[in-house]
């Protein structure tokens, strides 16, 4: 039963490792639209 907890674990850190890696060097591609808004005046008190 502890081998089976240890191997669990461990399989578990390691999917972790993997995952976070996998996201700290993901190149997400830029968005290609560009996006412009006009906010009328009254949305900004002053």
């Amino acid at each position: 039963m502890k081998k089976l907890a240890s191997f669990v674990i461990v399989g578990a850190l390691i999917v972790l490792v993997g995952g976070g890696l996998f996201l700290a060097t993901w190149q997400i591609p830029v968005p290609a639209t560009k996006v412009e808004r006009t906010l009328p005046d009254d949305r900004f008190p002053r």
